[in-house]
This record gives C-alpha cells, sequence and structure tokens, in this order.
C-alpha cells in the first residue's frame, strides 16, 4: 500500500482541480434546458474511467440521462465490487442566497463551495481516485470494480432498475459499494447499515361539485377539508403511534445493543433543538430521538390544499380537499403491504358524505446489512486506517431505493460509506464538501478495496 499511498499524496492537487472540473458542469437532471450538460457531465465521467484505466467504459443511454459502466476484472479470484453513484446535481434556487456561484467551486476555510460537491460529485470521483492509484502505482487493483454511474437520482432513477434488471450478467458482483451518504459527525468517520423505506400517496376528497357559500350550505353538506383533517388526524394517536391496524406486523426491532450503540452515540438533543428552532421535539413514545428517525416507521402529512388560500377572507365551503402523505419503513416492512393497509384504512375512516381516491405516487423498500457482514467490517477497517480512529455505525431516516434493488435484484448487500458532513447543506444553497474528508475518503476507500481482497464474499 506505501506506493497506493504515495500517488494519493503526491497527485493531491491535481484530484483537487479535477473535483473543480466535475463541480463546474451544471448537470441539472431536473431542468430539460440542462440536457446537454447532463451529457456532457456523463461524458466527463467516461473519460475520467478510461484515464484511470478501467475497461469496456460505456455510456448507455437511457429515456432520460446516461447510464456510465466501467469495470476492471484482471484481480483472478478476488471479489467484485460494484460501485454505484451518480453525476446528476439538484436544482440550484434561491440563487441569491449562494456565496458564490454554484457552478463555481470555491474554496472556503478548508471546503469547497459548489452544487454537487457533497452530493454526490465528489464522493463518486474518491472512489475514481482510489481506483486510479492502486492502477497507476501497482499496474493493478487488490480486487474487481465494476462502476455503475448514473445521472437521474436526483429526479428518481425512473430508468435504473429497468437497466439493472436488464443488464443482471454485466453488474454481477459480491458486494455494491454506495457513498452517498454522510458522516455522523466531523473526523467520526461513519458506515450506514441501515435505511428506511417509503410509501407516497395523495388523497383527494370529493364533496358538492363546486366550491359553496358557507353561510347558504354550511351545516347541510359535509366539508371536505374539515373531513380530511380528521381522517389524517386518525391516523396517528396521541403516543405517536400509527394506527393503521397490521402497520407494526412486520417490523423488525431495535436490539438491545443497537440501543445502547445509538444512546453512545455524541448527539446533542438541545443543540438539535436549537438549530431547527423547537422548544419540544415529538414523536413515538418509548424512543430516543435518533431511534425515532432511523429505526420507526412513521406517518407524515407532507402537504394540504383545500378552498381558499389567498389574502383577505372568503367565505367558501371547499367542494375539493387533497393531502400528500407519507409512511417511512423499516427493516422487514413492504411499501405495497403498507399502501394497501393505508388505503383500506382511510376508506374505513372516510364517511359516505364525500368520495375518496387515494394515488400511490412513490414507494422504497427499507434495507439492513449485518454490521458483521465481511464487507462491512473491510471497510470499517479501511476507514480506520484512512481516518486513524474505528467507524461509528449508524441508521438513515431516508431512502436509497437502489440499495433494495442490489439486493433483490442482484442478490448482494450494500455497503454504504459516505464523507460528507450532515451541515454541508446537499440540496441547498451554499452545497460545501470537507476537502480532508475527500483526502481522506481516497485513502479509506484505498484501504477498503485493499482489505476486502483478504476476505472471502
Amino acid at each position: 500500500m506505501d506506493k497506493v499511498l504515495s500517488h494519493i499524496e503526491k497527485h493531491h492537487d491535481r484530484h483537487l482541480e479535477e473535483l473543480k472540473e466535475f463541480l463546474r458542469i451544471p448537470s441539472i437532471s431536473t431542468d430539460r434546458e440542462r440536457k446537454g450538460d447532463v451529457a456532457r457531465c456523463a461524458e466527463w465521467v467516461a473519460a475520467q474511467m478510461r484515464g484511470i484505466g478501467l475497461e469496456h467504459v460505456e455510456l448507455h443511454p437511457t429515456s432520460g440521462h446516461p447510464i456510465v459502466y466501467g469495470e476492471w476484472l484482471g484481480a483472478k479470484g478476488k471479489p467484485t465490487l460494484l460501485i454505484y453513484g451518480h453525476y446528476d446535481v439538484q436544482p440550484v434556487d434561491p440563487l441569491n442566497l449562494w456565496q458564490s456561484g454554484p457552478f463555481e467551486p470555491t474554496i472556503r476555510d478548508g471546503q469547497i463551495y459548489a452544487r454537487g460537491s457533497a452530493d454526490d460529485k465528489g464522493q463518486v470521483l474518491i472512489h475514481l481516485k482510489a481506483v486510479e492509484a492502486h492502477l497507476k502505482a501497482t499496474g493493478s487493483l487488490p480486487v474487481n470494480v465494476k462502476f455503475l454511474i448514473e445521472g437521474e437520482e436526483e429526479v428518481g432513477s425512473e430508468d435504473l432498475d429497468p437497466f439493472i434488471e436488464r443488464h443482471r450478467d454485466l453488474l454481477r458482483a459480491d458486494a455494491a459499494v454506495v457513498s452517498d451518504t454522510s458522516m455522523f459527525d466531523r473526523d467520526l468517520p461513519t458506515i450506514t447499515y441501515g435505511l428506511r423505506g417509503l410509501v407516497y400517496c395523495q388523497i383527494d376528497l370529493e364533496g358538492p361539485n363546486t366550491d359553496l357559500h358557507s353561510g347558504s350550505f354550511g351545516g347541510a353538506v359535509a366539508n371536505p377539508a374539515a373531513v380530511l383533517s380528521r381522517l389524517l388526524t386518525q391516523m396517528k394517536d396521541e403516543r405517536g403511534k400509527v394506527t393503521i391496524p397490521g402497520f407494526y406486523d412486520d417490523v423488525v426491532p431495535l436490539s438491545d445493543e443497537e440501543r445502547r450503540a445509538f444512546a453512545a452515540l455524541p448527539f446533542d438533543e438541545e443543540r438539535y433543538k436549537r438549530e431547527l428552532g423547537l422548544q419540544a421535539l415529538a414523536g413515538e413514545e418509548g424512543y430516543s430521538t435518533l431511534e425515532r428517525v432511523w429505526a420507526r416507521p412513521t406517518f407524515e402529512v407532507n402537504g394540504l390544499l383545500s378552498g381558499f388560500t389567498g389574502e383577505g377572507a372568503k367565505t367558501v365551503l371547499p367542494g375539493r380537499a387533497m393531502a400528500k402523505v407519507s409512511m417511512r419503513l423499516v427493516a422487514n416492512q413492504d411499501p405495497d403491504k403498507i399502501a394497501a393497509l393505508f388505503e383500506k384504512q382511510a376508506r374505513a375512516l372516510c364517511p359516505s358524505t364525500v368520495s375518496l381516491k387515494v394515488t400511490r405516487m412513490h414507494g422504497g423498500k427499507p434495507s439492513l446489512v449485518p454490521v458483521q457482514h465481511p464487507a462491512v467490517q473491510a471497510a470499517a477497517r479501511g476507514l480506520q486506517k484512512g481516518f486513524g480512529r474505528p467507524p461509528v455505525y449508524i441508521r438513515e431516516g431516508g431512502s436509497i431505493p437502489v440499495v433494495a434493488t442490489f439486493s433483490e435484484t442482484l442478490r448482494i448487500p450494500t455497503v454504504l460509506v459516505g464523507f460528507g458532513l450532515p451541515d454541508e447543506n446537499a440540496h441547498a444553497p451554499n452545497e460545501r464538501f470537507d476537502l480532508s474528508n475527500f483526502r481522506r475518503g481516497i485513502v479509506s476507500i484505498a484501504h477498503m478495496y485493499d482489505e476486502v481482497s483478504r476476505v472471502r464474499l
């Protein structure tokens, strides 16, 4: 590893300049006017892959943006890692809140500011530079690698699952690695071993065939806004538990060991409240804040629309009401089953005075990888060598649907090794990436590849 580490150190400045090149490309996948820039970014990633020595590099067209694939399979008899990331980025609005241009990478106080710096271009480049260090310094890699870098993550990855399904043989591997998560705190290397899943639905209630005068009709006609409000409040009880029958049937409970590990993390609840501008927190009774957001399922109202919402007053009885709701799921919960249970409960709670329509809009399965899995432990040893301390193990409240796809379609576990920080403003103005984590990330991943070569997967 000495030659590999020397290469990383010697070429750090060039790596930084290449990161800036990557960040200058405005690859906003949601913006149709940026389609050419997104394609140009895919070409940039492909050129990087070829330049560091990956083989069979291809841009696979989709109905949206290209998927970039590259591989190096010269480590006979060694494990194969499938490395996933994305090169597309979020929109930059509101532009006036950026202290420097979102596509003009600027370094301030050891951090590089630009859209996509933490999510996910900086982390994609970490893996590419770790591969480069091995190939350029020694002529080979200790493991086999396959890269799958997409351009639609920020718009729901609509083409990704079909691509994986069609290319099972191409993507066959022993484990996947994703660096699109955060460290728990600064200088605290982190492995995420659990992700929540998601069910997202829209509820539409329709009463009278038009908005009505609340004086002339109020008291004789059901108000869809009021009916919807009652329906939604009945989905949870006063203790924060979801009341949908069967909702918790398949939940894998937290172990005592996990609860002790979460409690030992340096989490400052008072600071958490201050940063959110809250006097008190809420949630399911009997669980800590971290347990609630990482390992317990939820029901949330994401949006409401009904009646008159403009300036001034209008005495209207609305004819329609709409809500968007989401349910975060934990290990073993199935999105289709939960969506069906939710719709059944919504219909049971809905009176005959209005009509109900439930539309399932989006879903994703939760995932949980045992921390003792050999790939996870190999990553842990790599992080310890890169950061000088062992990692902590956390779960994440959000969802990365491709992790479940890897498990179901390719039958492989996913190791989530992220190098971002929770306060780096991913998806917000002034997104940034800590450059010490960029450097230590390359070192850690280079070590991880070496550690994986020593285990059987």
